[in-house]
C-alpha cells in the first residue's frame, strides 16, 4: 500500500461543518494582485505554520491527524467532553447534518485473515485463470467459477483483473448476471481497470449509466473519470466532469486538484487554477511538489515572473521543499521570462540544498545562459559539470555546442566537440556536427567545415538540412559556388529535403552573386522551390510594369512559406533588385511586404520623436526604407506639416561576434546620401538627427534639384 495519502480528513469534513464555516488571511503575496482581486475577497488562509510544527504535523500518524478535526467539529455544549475525547482512543464525532450518524474511527479496521475466509485463494487461482486466457475463452473460464457469485466474491475476483478488456468482460458480465443490485463500487473498480488502458470512451459510458440508474457518482467516481481524461489529453471532458462534481457538492480530494490544476494550466486557463489553488487551500489541502511544478510551469508559459515568485513563496511559507522536478520545471520557466540570475540564484540554491542536477537541469541552464549571452557563466559551468561528473548527454553537448555557434566561440566548440569524441555515451551525432557547422560558417572558416563535412561522410553521420543550410552560408560567403553547387547536389541525392530556411539561404547567396555564378545558385534554388526562381525572374524583366502582377505572384509564394521565413524571403528579394539596380522595384516589393505585415513596428511615431526600425531588415532593406522615410520626410515638409524635434534610426548593435554589422553599412548609406544622421555616441546602432537639420537638407535638395 503506498504510503500517501490522497483524501485529507480536513476537506472530507469541510462540506459537513457548515454551522461555522474557516476563516482564512490572504496569502503575503499574489502573483498578479487584479488576477486575485475577485477571490482573495471571499476566501482567506491562515498564515502557515512555523517549520517545526510543520514537519510534527507530516510525521503524525491517520489518528493524530484526524484527532483535533473530531474534537472542532464537536458542537459547544459537548466541550465538557473535549479532555475525555483526547484520552480516548475509541472515541467518535457525530456529523449533525445526516439523518444517521456517521462514525469515523480513529483506528483502521482490522482485515480478515485467511482463516476467516478459506475461499480467497480458489478465488485468487480463479482470477488468475481469467487473466491468461484469451478473450474468446472468457465466458467458457466463466463458467467455472469455483463459489457462490456473492457480492464479496465479485469484487474480489474484480480487483484481481489486470487487463481492463478482462474487467469489461466480466464487470458487464456480472451486470448481466443480475446476482445483486450494483453498487458505486464495482463501477469504480472497474473504472480504474480501464483508466490504466486509457479508455475514457468506456469511462465515460460508465459514468452515464450510473446517472441513469441512479447508482450514485462519488468523489472517487470523479477522480478517476477526470484523471483518465487527463491522460488521454481531453481536457475539455475533465473540465466538463470537474464542473459537474463541484454542481454536486463533492469536495475533491488532493489527485483531482493536482489533475484539474494540471489541465487548467495546459489549456492556459490561469484565473480557474489561480482560483481552485486557493479554493483546495481552503478547505485544508497541501499541495505537493508536483502541483508546484504545474504552477511554475503555467506561468513560466505565460512570461509571469510575479507568478514564479510567488510559486517560490507558496513553497516556502508550506515548508514543501523543492524537488528536482519543480527545480528544473521552474528554471525553464526563468528561461521564458529572461531572468538569467535569478535562474542562476535558484541553481545555487538547489546544490546548496544537496538537490544533485541532471541533464535536464544543466541544458535548461546553458540555454538560459545562451539566450542571455552569458558566455564566461556558460563555460564556467560547464567546467564546474566536468568537476563535479554531473551527467551529461547528447543534448546537454549539443545545447553547449549551439550555444558556442550563437555566441562565435570557435575554440570553446572544438574542445567540446573533441570532448564528445572521447565520451564513450556521447560519441557527436547529426546535430552534434550540424553545430560544429554552424561554428564554422558563422566565422566564415570553409577549410575546417569542408573537412568536417568530408569526416561527417566517413564516419556514416547523415548531414541533416541545417547542416547543409550552414554549408550553403559558409560556402556562399567565401564565394566558392562551384563548391556549393557540388555540395548542394551531393546532399540531395543523400536525401536531404529543403525547407525554407534552406531556400532563404541559396536566395541570400544569389543576392551578393553576379552573372553565371547567381545563375548557378539559382539553378539549385530551382531545385527545391521553382515557383521562388519564378517570381526572381519575373522582378528581373523590366517590361512588367503591372505591379498587380507582382502582388499576386509574391502574395502565392507568401502562403506557401512558413511564417518565420516570409521577411527573410522578402530581405533577400530586395537585396537582389538593389544589387541588379532595379531600386524602384525594391521600393515596390518594401510596399508590399509591409502591406501584408512582413515589417510590424518599422516607423514610430510620437509627438516628440519619429523612429525608424530597420533590426530585422537586411542592408539593401534597410537601405530601401530609409530611402523611402526621406522622401515621405520631403512630401511632409512640402506640406508644411507639423513635425517632431527628433528623428532617429536603429539598426541594433550585432552582438555576435561575426556579424556583419548593419550598422556600418547604414552609417555608409546615409554619408552618401549627405543625410544630417549623427550615429550615437552612447546607444550602439542609434542614429539621429533634428528636425531644423532635416528641414535644412530637404530644402537644399530642393533648390539643387530646380537649378
Amino acid at each position: 500500500m503506498s504510503t500517501k495519502i490522497y483524501q485529507s480528513p480536513y476537506h472530507r469534513s469541510s462540506a459537513v461543518n457548515q454551522r461555522q464555516p474557516p476563516t482564512f488571511t490572504t496569502p503575503a503575496q499574489l502573483p498578479n494582485k487584479k488576477r486575485f482581486t475577485v477571490f482573495c475577497s471571499s476566501s482567506k488562509r491562515a498564515p502557515a505554520p512555523p517549520s517545526s510544527v510543520a514537519e510534527e504535523q507530516k510525521n503524525q500518524s491517520l489518528a493524530e491527524q484526524l484527532l483535533p478535526l473530531s474534537i472542532t467539529l464537536l458542537s459547544d455544549n459537548n466541550a465538557n467532553k473535549t479532555q475525555l475525547l483526547s484520552n480516548n482512543p475509541k472515541s467518535t464525532w457525530v456529523n449533525p447534518t445526516k439523518p444517521k450518524p456517521s462514525i469515523l474511527s480513529l483506528h483502521r479496521h482490522k482485515r480478515s485473515t485467511y482463516s476467516y475466509n478459506p475461499q480467497i485463494k480458489d478465488l485468487r487461482e480463479f482470477s488468475k485463470k481469467l487473466n491468461e486466457c484469451e478473450e474468446s475463452e472468457f465466458l467458457a473460464v466463466l463458467e467455472g467459477i469455483p463459489t457462490a457469485p456473492s457480492r464479496e466474491n465479485m469484487l474480489f475476483v474484480l480487483n484481481g483483473l489486470r487487463p481492463w478488456q478482462k474487467s469489461f468482460l466480466f464487470f458487464n458480465w456480472v451486470k448481466a448476471q443480475n446476482f445483486f443490485p450494483m453498487e458505486t463500487i464495482f463501477y469504480n473498480v472497474t473504472m480504474k481497470s480501464l483508466r490504466f488502458g486509457r479508455q475514457f470512451q468506456h469511462i465515460e459510458d460508465l459514468a452515464l449509466e450510473m446517472i441513469e440508474k441512479g447508482i450514485e457518482l462519488d468523489n472517487i467516481t470523479y477522480s478517476t473519470i477526470i484523471t483518465c481524461a487527463k491522460r488521454c489529453n481531453i481536457f475539455d471532458k475533465a473540465v466538463e466532469w470537474f464542473e459537474r462534481m463541484y454542481k454536486t457538492g463533492l469536495m475533491p480530494d488532493e489527485v483531482t486538484y493536482s489533475a484539474v490544476l494540471d489541465v487548467y494550466a495546459k489549456l492556459g486557463k490561469v484565473e480557474e487554477v489561480l482560483s481552485l489553488y486557493e479554493k483546495g487551500r481552503a478547505t485544508g489541502w497541501k499541495p505537493d511538489p508536483i502541483d508546484f511544478a504545474v504552477l511554475g510551469k503555467m506561468f513560466g508559459e505565460a512570461g509571469d515572473y510575479d507568478g514564479i515568485r510567488y510559486v517560490l513563496q507558496e513553497m516556502k511559507s508550506l515548508g514543501v521543499q523543492p524537488n528536482l522536478v519543480v527545480y528544473n520545471t521552474l528554471l525553464e520557466a526563468m528561461g521564458k521570462v529572461g531572468k538569467p540570475g535569478l535562474a542562476r540564484s535558484l541553481f545555487e540554491e538547489m546544490v546548496e540544498l544537496g538537490v544533485t542536477p541532471n541533464e535536464k537541469t544543466l541544458t535548461a541552464l546553458i540555454k538560459i545562459y545562451g539566450r542571455a549571452r552569458w558566455a564566461r557563466d556558460a563555460l564556467e559551468l560547464w567546467e564546474r559539470m566536468k568537476s563535479n561528473e554531473w551527467p551529461v548527454d547528447f543534448i546537454l553537448y549539443n545545447t553547449l555546442l549551439s550555444m558556442c555557434a550563437d555566441l562565435g566561440l570557435v575554440e570553446e566548440g572544438e574542445r567540446l566537440f573533441e570532448d564528445m569524441k572521447g565520451s564513450q555515451k556521447s560519441k557527436p551525432d547529426s546535430w552534434s556536427y550540424t553545430a560544429m557547422l554552424n561554428i564554422y560558417g558563422s566565422a566564415g572558416n570553409v577549410d575546417k567545415a569542408m573537412v568536417l563535412f568530408k569526416e561527417m561522410s566517413e564516419a556514416g553521420v547523415n548531414l541533416n538540412v541545417m547542416g547543409c543550410t550552414c554549408l550553403i552560408q559558409c560556402l556562399g560567403r567565401a564565394k566558392k559556388i562551384d563548391e556549393l553547387v557540388n555540395m548542394f547536389k551531393t546532399s540531395v541525392d543523400w536525401g536531404v529535403k529543403p525547407d525554407d530556411r534552406l531556400c532563404g539561404c541559396l536566395l541570400s547567396v544569389v543576392s551578393y552573386c553576379d552573372g553565371d555564378d547567381a545563375n548557378k545558385v539559382l539553378s539549385c534554388l530551382e531545385l527545391a522551390n521553382p515557383k521562388l526562381v519564378a517570381l526572381v525572374k519575373l522582378l528581373s524583366n523590366e517590361k512588367i510594369t503591372n505591379l498587380d502582377i507582382i502582388r499576386e505572384e509574391f502574395k502565392g509564394i507568401l502562403n506557401s512559406t512558413s511564417v518565420e521565413a516570409r521577411r527573410p524571403f522578402c530581405n533577400c528579394l530586395i537585396d537582389i533588385c538593389r544589387n541588379t539596380n532595379l531600386h524602384a522595384r525594391a521600393h515596390e516589393l518594401l510596399c508590399i511586404g509591409s502591406m501584408y505585415g512582413l515589417y510590424p513596428g518599422l516607423h514610430t511615431k510620437t509627438q516628440e520623436e519619429w523612429r525608424l526600425n530597420v533590426r530585422s531588415l537586411s542592408v539593401g532593406a534597410a537601405h530601401t526604407a530609409f530611402e523611402e522615410w526621406m522622401g515621405i520626410l520631403a512630401k511632409t515638409i512640402e506640406q508644411q506639416e507639423t513635425l517632431p524635434a527628433l528623428f532617429s534610426a536603429n539598426t541594433g548593435a550585432g552582438t555576435h561576434k561575426f556579424s556583419q554589422g548593419l550598422g556600418s553599412a547604414f552609417a555608409s548609406h546615409v554619408e552618401k546620401l549627405a543625410v544630417p544622421f549623427r550615429e550615437s555616441e552612447e546607444k550602439a546602432g542609434f542614429f539621429f538627427a533634428t528636425r531644423e537639420d532635416l528641414v535644412e537638407w530637404v530644402q537644399s535638395k530642393a533648390s539643387s534639384a530646380s537649378a
